[in-house]
């Protein structure tokens, strides 16, 4: 197995945490978890693939709201690894392997301190929205994309239902519309499924609820973008207590500052929620994708599991 170079803010972390462990036991703020995951995706081919080339993202950020304590990707067979940062801010593993190999297997193991968001104190009105500065700033992130394009009818309904709530409570608004027309269906849909495909069944997965939910943000005038992560799923599992988890997809939207929820749930952004990567929609943050030179795919398989430490 091959371990990903920490970055230097990673090998910060993990040394303060090694400091606090050797001053006694750590303390975690009462309105933060402690989570490991171990997320583990397998790869089986039909015979020898002799080269494969490929993109992990699965390195949780360091931010105002998480602290990533420990992350390391771990690949079998070996590989080359290199690890940076993408345009849109992600860290990036990437890796390649030219040994003749039949199973492909990555495992990222991270444990993270979460907490709730953190709002700017007085957010922006639309008129500020609407200056060619913000415009131009965002301007990625306030084009629709062939995932999250939506039809002029649901945008009609959506300004409604908005009324003449500010950008803040606007972007509550809408995710929580989203969440009232769409039903949440494992396997309803996949990955190339779009927005109004999804918006049209009337059901689909986190990630198709997070395209809805940024294409009808973006339609009103909000910056949005969307993120890839992790959520635990059982809040009662006591400390210790592994779960199975999944990988998870919420909103950001710029009202003065990135403002988070999640309209999978209806929830706000919170101890549960770890952030990986972001982008305009799911093609700039898969957790993994690469290519291979060899024999098609058998299947593959992929698992999370999820332990609340402290």
């Amino acid at each position: 197995m091959s371990a990903v170079p920490q970055s230097q803010g990673q090998f910060q972390a993990r040394t303060a945490q090694s400091q606090s462990q050797s001053q006694g036991a750590v303390r975690v703020d009462g309105d933060r978890w402690r989570l490991q995951v171990v997320h583990r995706s397998e790869f089986r081919y039909g015979g020898p693939v002799r080269s494969s080339y490929n993109e992990a993202r699965m390195t949780p950020e360091n931010s105002s709201r998480q602290t990533t304590l420990r992350s390391r990707v771990e690949i079998e067979p070996a590989a080359a690894v290199h690890a940076y940062r993408d345009y849109w801010g992600s860290t990036v593993t990437a890796f390649d392997t030219h040994g003749p190999h039949t199973e492909l297997v990555v495992t990222a193991t991270s444990v993270v301190e979460a907490g709730p968001e953190k709002h700017v104190t007085d957010p922006v009105g639309w008129a500020e929205l609407a200056t060619p500065d913000v415009q131009d700033r965002f301007g990625e992130m306030l084009r629709p994309t062939p995932l999250t394009a939506m039809d002029p009818p649901v945008v009609r309904a959506v300004r409604a239902a908005v009324g003449d709530a500010g950008p803040r409570e606007a972007g509550h608004v809408v995710c929580r519309f989203v969440h009232d027309h769409m039903e949440y269906l494992t396997g309803s849909t996949n990955v190339k499924t779009n927005a109004m495909q999804a918006w049209t069944s009337g059901k689909g997965v986190c990630q198709d609820i997070s395209h809805v939910s940024v294409g009808l943000l973006r339609a009103l005038g909000l910056p949005a973008r969307y993120v890839s992560g992790y959520l635990h799923p059982r809040p009662a599992a006591g400390i210790g207590q592994a779960v199975i988890g999944e990988s998870h997809a919420w909103v950001e939207w710029w009202d003065g500052g990135w403002s988070g929820y999640d309209p999978t749930n209806s929830a706000e952004i919170g101890t549960r929620h770890v952030t990986l990567a972001r982008g305009r929609d799911y093609s700039d943050v898969p957790p993994l994708k690469g290519i291979f030179s060899g024999p098609k795919s058998e299947g593959s398989k992929v698992s999370v599991e999820v332990t609340r430490l402290a």
